[in-house]
């Protein structure tokens, strides 16, 4: 997740989920075609848990989960991506990408119930009929394919197939169409979404093929099905879900963040959401050789003490960009699925020249693209901290017996070079060593899980489980290592005094790194067995300013399309909104002192003025 910390913002939180574990789909590596298929419906079957039907709207009685409220709500996602962002139902047939929604729901209100007319309710919808498994479960409130929708827009699909329609029929406020079949190879009526959701409602399909592959030849209702378990769907329709899949509407981050939340609901992911390339590997096996175009236009902008944002225009690819590598001074940096990218972890006041590649799911590369240098600013600001620390310790009943680390560095973190150490009963030296398994990381804003085997709290939050780490007392030193260096410390090295017993404590969301002393102060205390904030973790952003009494604009509360600046030097001004979102990134002199802040909506906003190595951050209300 993407944090900001460049600036005086201390009423703004960042939470995060525990994920979806690194070494999820290791059994899969190296297979294709249908075995790929049979070995991702092992997987995704286990560990789900079958949920109840009405879990779905808000996830009662869920620990860590909230259903649609986590996975279908209109908010910005961990890059920062968003519509209106206000927090109601996202729905994919009512939402309007481009302009002002023709309606909205909130969660928990304006449940279907009656409907004559597009707005009155909303309810959930089957990608896959229900009609087609006859209500069983877990199929029924499957999360990756039953969505919220508009009531009415529900009625008119009813269990039409999907595919591009002709709109001679119906279309939705937001452009849905239902009409006759404009495909070769089906003649009957479909659905067609708009464009931005296609891929979404693509891979919940081939989700939901794969997920139940086992009984879904008998589910010959749905107009798409074959009655195979292996193809399951017609050629037709395959065809067309590919095309959504890797052309239309590749996957965003939007949709891994809501692959995120539907694991936390129910225990498993969509495979084809964190590995689109497995579609073309089940179903299009055809060795792939055509190497991406290159990226172009690429510009590194906003610049910061210690990151650069990077923006190019996509790539192509005869059957699909999955992914571009970042190079920064020639090396490799960091692999994103987006066209943009913030590359962090810089160096004040240093140049740097960045380079984009583009690859598909086959491991063919393009071309560098374009170069582009930029030079870091020298503001003196302050980032997150640049090593793990520990985020929280339960010290429960029996077994009971956790410990969660968290990363706020910024960058992935590989837990290669880590340790923790346990040293029992006062002891002075260090009696039991922990080193987590291969391949194992976390991602910026993620923590990772270690739980005693016979633990029988939170066990969905789990990362690894190690009985040697976790047989501690109330009064056990536990160390976090790095390269075999003390970083981070519960308890005393040699002391056996009690320290934290049938307790459950919680890191401060105030600290920001680890302290090789342990500090009571730093920590919150819960009661025996309390796992309620496992698997995230928050921490408090801020930054501390140079105040500079000569930097000051007017108007503020501001009602007017212009900012004007009493200034003496050039100065760099940026504006945040409360999210921590940059909006304007301008430079301004005392002959054009005057910013033009028309676009800004009305709200608060965070004002950043530098010049001459020194910042001041005000506070704006724009009227």
């Amino acid at each position: 997740m993407k944090q900001f910390y460049t600036l005086l913002f201390t009423i703004v939180t960042t939470s995060i989920f525990a994920q979806i574990p690194a070494n999820y789909y290791d059994s899969a590596n190296g297979l294709s075609g249908f075995a790929l298929k049979t070995e991702l419906r092992n997987i995704t079957a286990n560990g789900h848990t079958a949920r109840t039907y009405d879990q779905l709207y808000d996830g009662s009685g869920i620990s860590g989960s909230q259903g649609y409220i986590d996975t279908h709500s209109d908010v910005a996602t961990s890059s920062g991506n968003q519509y209106e962002n206000d927090g109601t139902i996202l729905d994919m047939y009512s939402e309007n990408p481009t302009g002002a929604d023709p309606y909205n729901y909130t969660h928990g209100n304006n449940q279907c119930g009656n409907q004559s007319q597009e707005g009155d309710c909303y309810n959930r919808e089957h990608l896959v009929p229900q009609s087609s498994f006859g209500s069983a479960f877990p199929m029924q409130s499957d999360i990756h394919h039953v969505i919220p929708t508009d009531g009415r827009v529900n009625n008119f699909r009813g269990s039409l197939p999907f595919g591009e329609a002709n709109n001679d029929d119906w279309v939705s406020l937001n452009g849905s169409i239902r009409g006759s079949s404009a495909m070769a190879g089906y003649s009957g009526d479909v659905f067609e979404p708009i464009d931005e959701f296609k891929g979404d409602i693509a891979r919940a399909l081939l989700y939901f093929a794969t997920r139940y592959e086992n009984t879904v030849d008998g589910y010959t209702s749905f107009d798409m099905f074959n009655g195979t378990e292996d193809q399951v769907f017609y050629d037709w329709a395959i065809d067309v879900l590919l095309d959504w899949h890797y052309n239309v509407d590749p996957v965003d981050q939007r949709e891994r963040d809501r692959n995120n939340a539907a694991y936390n609901f129910q225990g498993n992911a969509n495979p084809f959401v964190d590995h689109p390339e497995y579609a073309n590997m089940i179903w299009n096996p055809t060795p792939d050789t055509q190497n991406p175009t290159e990226p172009t236009n690429l510009v590194a902008s906003n610049p910061t003490d210690n990151s650069m944002d990077l923006t190019w225009t996509p790539s192509t690819d005869n059957i699909g960009v999955i992914g571009y590598d970042i190079y920064v001074d020639g090396s490799f940096n960091a692999t994103t699925a987006n066209t943009s990218y913030t590359v962090s972890g810089l160096s004040a006041d240093t140049n740097y020249c960045f380079t984009v590649k583009a690859k598909d799911a086959a491991g063919n590369e393009s071309g560098f693209s374009n170069q582009d240098c930029e030079m870091t600013t020298n503001n003196g600001s302050s980032g997150s901290s640049d090593e793990l620390f520990f985020s929280e310790y339960i010290e429960g009943s029996s077994n009971n017996k956790i410990l969660e680390i968290a990363n706020f560095s910024g960058a992935t973190v590989s837990l290669s070079n880590y340790t923790m150490k346990l040293s029992s009963n006062g002891n002075a030296n260090w009696t039991a060593t922990y080193s987590f398994p291969g391949g194992a990381q976390i991602l910026d804003g993620d923590v990772y899980v270690i739980a005693n085997g016979s633990s029988t709290l939170c066990n969905s939050e789990e990362d690894d489980e190690n009985n040697s780490i976790t047989a501690y007392n109330g009064n056990d030193a536990i160390g976090l290592f790095k390269n075999d260096v003390l970083i981070d410390i519960l308890g005393t090295l040699g002391d056996n005094s009690v320290y934290a017993e049938n307790v459950t404590l919680v890191r401060k969301p105030t600290v920001t790194g680890p302290n090789t002393t342990y500090t009571p102060s730093e920590w919150t205390s819960f009661p025996q067995d309390n796992c309620d904030d496992l698997g995230e973790h928050t921490i408090t952003l801020s930054v501390n300013d140079v105040t500079m009494t000569n930097f000051k604009f007017y108007p503020n509360p501001a009602s007017t399309s212009t900012l004007e600046f009493s200034i003496n030097q050039s100065t760099s001004i940026q504006v945040y909104d409360i999210l921590g979102k940059l909006v304007i990134n301008k430079t301004v002199s005392p002959s054009k002192n005057w910013l033009n802040i028309s676009n800004l909506n009305k709200g608060i906003y965070l004002v950043k003025m530098s010049a001459n190595k020194q910042t001041t951050v005000k506070k704006l209300i724009r009227n």
